[in-house]
């Protein structure tokens, strides 16, 4: 694939850590993946990682590219005042991934990738006031999520502490009427939350379209399952699949390691 050139002579491979050169690597191919399961909207949203060993930078995709463009050397470095560190590429960072993902790095150490979208799904459930329902195993991962109401484009740096304040210690939020975000202490957990919420939404929207009355399973057996999914309880989720997924971007089209 031929993406944005560029604008440095020496490899960026060559002026990062070997840890960094794996985070971006993981990033762009998180990236990739989103556009591969159709939750990307064309320039917009975001997704940004932690740089290693640091507390308050993370790295950033260039806004202006699509998410099938994206490669590990692309990715824009900026910490969380909103100083760009390094920018290998002609383009800046979106304003508003700035605001909401420096509001989440700077109060969440324990999270390393947050993923924001606007998936269609994703916004009609956002616009739901019942939110997330436990319609089936999928959903039931969901049952302790954050939400919080719109207050516009997220330009107001004001609006971080609201922010982080309705996110909690959660890995899920319903950006009311706006969207839907997750965080996850690798890439790949990341990754793998966004996933599976996206699913829920769908299956939300599909079921509440079949205009009949849903079968809802007893709180006890809700609680149960979402217990099974959480972190720690039986395996990280997204940890075992993330290799499976890169395979499949190897078969399809490895640039995004470039």
């Amino acid at each position: 694939m031929n993406a944005p050139e560029i604008k440095i002579n020496k490899p960026v491979r060559d002026q990062v850590s070997k840890e960094e050169w794996e985070v971006r690597v993981d990033l762009a191919a998180c990236y990739r993946l989103m556009h591969e399961f159709g939750m990307v909207e064309m320039v917009a949203n975001h997704i940004s990682a932690r740089v290693p060993g640091t507390a308050n930078e993370f790295l950033i995709n260039p806004y202006g590219m699509l998410y099938e463009e994206m490669t590990a050397s692309s990715m824009i470095r900026v910490d969380i005042d909103g100083n760009v560190l390094f920018n290998a590429t002609a383009y800046g960072i979106n304003q508003a991934g700035y605001v909401i993902h420096s509001a989440v790095h700077a109060a969440r150490h324990d999270v390393d990738c947050i993923i924001h979208t606007h998936t269609l799904a994703g916004m009609a459930v956002s616009a739901m006031k019942c939110g997330i329902m436990p319609i089936a195993q999928s959903s039931m991962r969901f049952t302790d999520i954050a939400y919080h109401d719109y207050e516009g484009v997220a330009l107001r740096l004001d609006e971080r502490e609201r922010l982080v304040r309705n996110l909690g210690n959660r890995e899920a939020m319903v950006l009311r009427n706006h969207g839907l975000l997750t965080v996850g202490a690798s890439i790949p957990e990341c990754f793998n939350n966004m996933y599976r919420l996206e699913r829920a939404c769908q299956l939300q929207v599909m079921a509440l379209s079949c205009n009949t009355e849903l079968q809802l399973p007893p709180n006890e057996v809700v609680q149960y399952t979402n217990h099974l999914m959480l972190p720690g309880t039986r395996r990280r989720f997204g940890l075992l699949e993330w290799p499976a997924l890169l395979r499949k971007l190897d078969r399809a089209d490895p640039s995004y390691r470039d």
